[in-house]
């Protein structure tokens, strides 16, 4: 098995590999690993199957886990997206000349070696080489062992592909070790990996940010409101609520909290509690809400911080939008969170006022994707403010320098 520290040191010693690569050539090995996962789908799922018999951790896991034809041809539709986009290394962001006669530039260029530690999906394998092929970076990547199989399978047939359209592949690595101790090593491979982005559960991430001496960009899990306030549609407000919740429950963007303006609560909570179960909600409340409904349960506050990743929500009656926004403020993880309302005004307010990476009026939260915002794909979900916010899409992997270009110069 390949070392930790050898995977990190291959890829950064490959990255003018792809750092120098032409946008074409980046677009032929894109094509290249696309074709090849639809035409070695089988196989993938062979290696798949290997990580579905081994996971004992239920159903919503197995889901995030699980890699079908229709999932592998939709991994590889996200390379030919990928295609479809420009690729912004090169990209001049400034240029003027300056007193002295100094033309300078201010150019977009990769951030380097990306390091990658995430956990059950298989298919942040595929989006990761994508997302650093096109946008000139090298890559290594740290899956979790339920789906070491799986991100085995994909990597090979993708380095392959590459491989096979005459391109050198190892600016790509994937780490083979799974043990803690590995993880803590790759955390810690300053000087080597560039930047490191974890993605997955509350705890990977608290891991990665009170272990690892690689700079990070912290990818946040979601607990995500919907607000409805006293002015909302009711027609709108119930089709955004049980989308944002139960389209699909185990991922970062879906809606954990429901949020219900005071004064429309003894009309609409009953309405609203009916819709939640009829698609198999478990659903706890705040003693308001169990004064109108005392069957409901009662919800702790850590109810009202929790990723509940599964059909299950909490659900608080505010006295209106000053205190939906301090709770939301409070409560959030800053990921994505929803007014529904129309009342322009507080929109306006909602939208000033809610400090999270994308806030929505009348409408799901669970667009916050990177191929719905038109990215391509995504390497997570920042919810920090720092370099990145929001879906991390090509622009968001890379940095820029400074080029000066002068005729003699020198400063006196």
């Amino acid at each position: 098995m390949v070392t930790v520290a050898d995977a990190c040191y291959s890829a950064k010693e490959n990255l003018q590999a792809i750092a120098l690569a032409s946008e074409s050539e980046m677009n032929t090995m894109l094509a290249a690993a696309a074709n090849a996962l639809r035409k070695h789908a089988q196989q993938i799922i062979e290696e798949n199957k290997k990580d579905i018999a081994g996971c004992t951790r239920g159903e919503q896991f197995i889901d995030r886990l699980l890699l079908t034809e229709k999932r592998i041809d939709g991994i590889a539709a996200g390379l030919e997206k990928l295609e479809e986009l420009a690729c912004p290394i090169g990209e001049i962001l400034e240029e003027r000349t300056l007193y002295n006669g100094l033309h300078l530039r201010r150019v977009r260029v990769p951030l380097g070696v990306l390091g990658i530690i995430y956990e059950a999906r298989p298919n942040v394998t595929a989006d990761a080489i994508g997302l650093a092929l096109k946008s000139g970076n090298a890559v290594v990547l740290r899956g979790s062992k339920d789906a070491i199989y799986s991100n085995i399978a994909i990597c090979t047939v993708m380095k392959n592909a590459i491989r096979a359209a005459g391109f050198n592949p190892e600016f790509i690595q994937l780490i083979e070790d799974t043990s803690r101790e590995g993880a803590i090593q790759f955390m810690r491979m300053n000087g080597v990996v560039d930047v490191l982005i974890p993605r997955g559960s509350a705890g990977l991430i608290q891991n990665a940010v009170q272990n690892a001496t690689v700079p990070i960009i912290e990818t946040g899990t979601g607990n995500c409101h919907v607000y409805i306030e006293q002015s909302a549609n009711m027609e709108k407000a119930l089709p955004i609520l049980i989308n944002a919740k139960t389209q699909r429950t185990s991922v970062c963007n879906a809606c954990e909290s429901l949020l219900l303006d005071e004064a429309i609560a003894e009309r609409e909570l009953g309405n609203i509690v009916q819709a939640l179960r009829d698609k198999g909600v478990e659903i706890v409340a705040c003693e308001k809400c169990r004064t109108l409904m005392p069957e409901l349960a009662l919800a702790s506050t850590e109810d009202f911080a929790k990723e509940f990743l599964s059909l299950k929500i909490s659900i608080k009656i505010v006295q209106g939008l000053d205190e939906a926004i301090a709770h939301i403020n409070r409560y959030g993880t800053h990921h994505s969170d929803c007014i529904v309302t129309e009342n322009s005004a507080y929109a306006e307010r909602f939208l000033r006022e809610v400090d999270s990476a994308a806030v929505y009026v009348n409408a799901s939260t669970r667009f916050t994707d990177g191929f719905e915002f038109g990215l391509g794909a995504e390497m997570g979900i920042s919810t920090q403010k720092l370099h990145a916010r929001g879906p991390m899409g090509l622009r968001e992997l890379t940095s820029y320098k400074y080029q000066i270009v002068g005729d003699g110069q020198i400063r006196v």
